[in-house]
């Protein structure tokens, strides 16, 4: 079994601290900037051994270093981008496996945002930390990959089991449920679903995780039926911004 506490930095980035209850060993996921996640994970009481993280950029790799040092842990994070991240010390292909105490973690390349990026599968716990490639009601940007990569991306990510809960690398999802809403404004889950969000913001509560099942009732992106459509509706969210 595993734990997984939430740690807001930046502007709108998540970082998460996952922790193997039963070795009581933890993990530091995408640590964008150093000081509040220090500070939170000492306040926690939480000793990490590992920093993972999912792509090289910078709001998820900043505080890499400090981090490190605080803590004297080990960084992971994709080998195809091995020369891009701060201190990295174990690097993951696609499909290997990493193990944080008794819980396995499976490293899977979904290119689309970068050309390396990995998300972590904890089959286990149906648990996925999907990075910059899934947010809740979209995708990440194509900064480096193509329309049909991200699709093959996401047509895995939609092979998992609808129970499984997403963690997402930033809190986009009230301008993506805006968003969706322009695309398709007489789809009744999507008005509910962005109520929802507004209601979860107001009361400073995080839209991470959330459940496959609730995306693919309402996210578009994840839904395209070609990587062509994914493409346009993509391509019309970047406009959107």
């Amino acid at each position: 079994m595993i734990d997984i506490k939430i740690i807001p930095v930046l502007e709108d980035n998540y970082c998460y601290v996952i922790t193997d209850i039963n070795t009581q060993i933890s993990a530091i996921i995408d640590p964008g900037d150093s000081a509040p996640i220090i500070g939170a994970v000492k306040k926690m009481g939480i000793q990490p051994r590992f920093i993972i993280n999912t792509h090289f950029h910078w709001d998820h790799t900043d505080g890499n270093l400090a981090v490190k040092e605080a803590f004297d842990c080990k960084i992971v994070g994709p080998a195809a981008e091995a020369d891009k991240i701060p201190g990295i010390d174990v690097t993951l292909a696609d499909g290997q496996i990493f193990t944080l105490g008794n819980t396995k973690i499976k490293a899977v390349e979904t290119p689309g945002h970068t050309l390396g990026h990995i998300c972590l599968w904890i089959e286990s716990e149906a648990v996925l930390f999907s990075g910059d490639t899934l947010f809740s009601m979209a995708t990440g940007r194509l900064f480096e990959g193509t329309a049909e990569q991200m699709f093959q991306s996401l047509s895995w990510i939609k092979s998992l089991p609808p129970q499984t809960q997403i963690y997402f690398g930033h809190e986009y999802t009230m301008e993506n449920a805006e968003f969706s809403l322009t695309v398709e404004p007489d789809n009744l889950a999507l008005q509910k679903r962005y109520k929802d969000v507004c209601a979860t913001i107001k009361s400073g509560g995080f839209t991470s995780p959330v459940s496959l099942q609730t995306e693919l009732e309402t996210n578009l992106m994840l839904n395209a039926q070609s990587a062509e459509a994914y493409g346009t509706l993509r391509a019309a969210k970047d406009n959107y911004d």
